[in-house]
């Protein structure tokens, strides 16, 4: 049976998502250009107490396993992230329904996350598959995908929200490939840090 944790690393933490996360998530989230290709939009707080309530109903049901990312350097939360369609039957998993605050953007933080996400559904959950789906239209966050080592499989027309989206993969064999690539990304020193300095 898949068993759900936190995560950490070095500069970021996942912490289950709960209740008293609202406030935090709606103050990182402001920046309109987050939800330019976004499948759904937090325009107030109400938008965001919906939005966790569903994600903890899915966690509920075993469907989902929703985070907070919590930055270490900022000492605050920065966005959110999830497993989803979660598939003990078939052994897969999905990554998705992630958000950053825009003062993360070209950080690592979305790196680390990822490699944490993914490292903990291949060598803890020891799943098979993992995909990777974003909006037709998110050109950034397909590059984002593209630069961890996914395979791009083809386009979902009208799947979610009457949106066409492009779905990515990665299974077992390709991990360990995949592993050494995000590592060397995140031991580069190529990040800058809250205060503009670079990792080393």
């Amino acid at each position: 049976m898949f068993k759900f944790t936190g995560l950490e690393g070095k500069q970021v933490a996942l912490k289950a998502l709960e209740k008293e996360h609202s406030i935090p998530l709606f103050e990182c989230s402001r920046d309109p250009e987050i939800w330019t290709n976004y499948p759904t939009k937090i325009n107030t707080i109400e938008d965001m107490d919906s939005f966790i309530e569903k994600a903890i109903e899915a966690r509920e049901r075993g469907d989902q396993f929703p985070y907070v990312v919590f930055d270490k350097e900022r000492d605050e939360i920065v966005g959110t992230t999830r497993f989803l369609r979660i598939s003990e039957e078939n052994n897969n998993l999905n990554i998705g329904s992630t958000w950053y605050s825009s003062k993360v953007w070209r950080t690592r933080v979305n790196t680390e996350t990822k490699y944490l996400m993914l490292k903990y559904g291949f060598e803890s959950l020891n799943t098979n598959r993992i995909e990777i789906i974003t909006t037709i239209e998110n050109k950034k966050s397909q590059r984002a995908i593209e630069r961890l080592g996914a395979i791009k499989e083809g386009i979902l027309r009208r799947k979610y929200n009457n949106m066409d989206y492009v779905i990515y993969s990665i299974i077992e064999s390709e991990w360990k490939d995949i592993k050494t690539r995000l590592e060397g990304f995140l031991s580069e020193g190529s990040y800058e840090t809250s205060n503009g300095k670079k990792h080393k």
